[in-house]
């Protein structure tokens, strides 16, 4: 009877009614008296039919939604699916329309059984406020990865530095982003610190720019140097002259040496294997000419 009391929408006269009605059909039994009972008897069939039709109104509204979701759900993951979108952004979309939706349901099945949806409202903001407190990293993260999804500083597949550390994105997650770095190490990078920090994309633009250091020995003709350079550079098709040509300069007169700053222009997809095979490649032909690579040394004038 509590429970029904509790469930049906029914205000308090009706309730100081029933429990008037109750003290009466106990009065009326000690007495001998059956009419109290009566009324109780019908007076809480009445009541019983009313919350029943409160519950089955609930229990169908709750059933009809749960399909309208469901339905929903399944036209947003459509429409999702074939929009060349990223899959972190799907995955996030898809899921904030499910939990809106199903919130929505819960609040109007609480409604429909006479429940004050503004005092609901008012405990559920207070559970809120309380779970943000102690939450309050999370949400930040959470925060930090909408702005990630919104402004897509990286996406999917994309080679970036962040705090630190360098590796591929591998997902895009709503509290972390995983990176794969290039000795098969699994990184997670909070968001929040993420999106609030630097990030260098390298994959962002479809050219990189490949930069060297060439040192020679003192003495060495430096025209000669440049020239088996640029003779090397035409011979690799990896290497562009769009945005610009090759370029070779004297960048320094160190202690030892004569360094030569190096600077190429490469596909991203091809800057590793420009980077590494232009050294060696450098080094072969120098040696080959008979251009000579420094070392340090020092000279010493004794003194008679």
């Amino acid at each position: 009877m509590m429970t029904l009391l509790q469930a049906a929408p029914v205000d308090s006269a009706t309730v100081e009614k029933v429990v008037d009605s109750t003290k009466e059909a106990m009065t009326g039994l000690a007495h001998g008296d059956v009419s109290y009972l009566t009324q109780f008897l019908q007076q809480s069939l009445t009541f019983c039919i009313e919350a029943g039709k409160t519950i089955l109104v609930a229990v169908l509204i709750y059933v009809v939604g749960r399909f309208i979701v469901s339905i929903i759900n399944k036209v947003v993951g459509n429409t999702l699916d074939r929009r060349n979108l990223d899959p972190s952004i799907k995955s996030f979309a898809k899921s904030f329309v499910n939990i809106t939706l199903t919130v929505l349901l819960l609040i109007a099945v609480v409604s429909a059984l006479g429940v004050n949806t503004t005092s609901f409202a008012a405990l559920l903001a207070s559970f809120g406020v309380a779970a943000g407190m102690a939450l309050s990293g999370n949400l930040s993260n959470f925060a930090g990865g909408l702005l990630i999804l919104l402004l897509k500083p990286f996406k999917v597949g994309d080679y970036i530095s962040a705090q630190g550390f360098e590796g591929t994105v591998k997902e895009i997650q709503i509290f972390n982003t995983i990176l794969t770095t290039v000795d098969n190490k699994v990184i997670y990078l909070p968001n929040g610190a993420l999106s609030s920090g630097t990030i260098t994309n390298f994959s962002k633009l479809d050219k990189r720019r490949v930069d060297l250091t060439v040192c020679v020995e003192y003495g060495q003709d430096l025209e000669e140097a440049k020239k088996v350079l640029f003779e090397l550079f035409a011979q690799d098709k990896r290497i562009l002259n769009d945005p610009a040509a090759p370029f070779v300069a004297l960048v320094k007169m160190a202690d030892s040496s004569i360094d030569l700053t190096v600077r190429l222009w490469t596909n991203v997809a091809d800057y590793w294997g420009v980077f590494f095979d232009t050294q060696e490649r450098i080094y072969a032909e120098f040696n080959k000419r008979g251009i000579s690579f420094p070392y340090p040394h020092l000279t010493i004038n004794q003194i008679p």
